[in-house]
């Protein structure tokens, strides 16, 4: 089952977030540190907001057997994308912002993450599928999603599911980076309209 997210879930979205960035959203949170008690409160408060790209308003959650097992977050990119201010911008995201510009009004998958024990299970796919729905009511005619080269299940699922890898840019390693990808990769597929 998918369904919208809520503000209660908030706390498994940071989890399910935090897997998917393999440790960068924990250290923007870190930034945000100030009278909260921890990185993770900090998360969960941006998960709350009733606006902006991380809001429970941009999440839809599936379950399995009365379990989250994972989560979707996206929305309609800007069809004109201003990178006039990116040297104002941490050099870790500017890869991140220069590959976004390159699929402007595209409808962007900016977290799919699955929990451990149920990857495998289709629940990606699935999610990925109820992203098409979702982004055809919005009028995009494309769809995208920036992720590490070195996924390679994930790109294998995305390739299964249409998307083509159209730019890519090299990452820049953040303190509590997680991973050893050299690459994000954009990938864009064409939605059926």
């Amino acid at each position: 089952m998918i369904r919208p997210a809520t503000k209660l879930d908030a706390s498994e979205l940071v989890c399910l977030i935090d897997c998917a960035g393999y440790g960068i959203p924990l250290g923007v949170w870190a930034g945000m540190l100030d009278d909260e008690a921890s990185v993770l409160e900090v998360g969960r408060k941006r998960a709350m907001r009733e606006e902006g790209g991380f809001s429970y308003r941009n999440a839809w959650i599936a379950e399995r057997d009365g379990a989250v097992a994972g989560a979707l977050v996206g929305y309609r990119l800007d069809d004109d994308i201003d990178l006039s201010d990116i040297n104002d911008v941490p050099d870790t995201f500017r890869p991140l912002m220069e590959l976004e510009a390159e699929a402007p009004g595209s409808w962007y998958v900016n977290v799919l993450a699955v929990h451990g024990e149920w990857r495998g299970t289709g629940i990606g796919g699935a999610l990925l599928d109820h992203a098409d729905q979702i982004a055809a009511t919005t009028g995009a005619r494309t769809m995208s999603i920036i992720f590490e080269s070195e996924n390679d299940g994930g790109r294998r699922l995305y390739e299964a599911k249409g998307y083509k890898v159209t730019a890519r840019r090299p990452r820049v390693a953040f303190e509590t980076d997680r991973t050893g990808s050299a690459e994000w990769l954009l990938m864009v597929k064409d939605l059926k309209v």
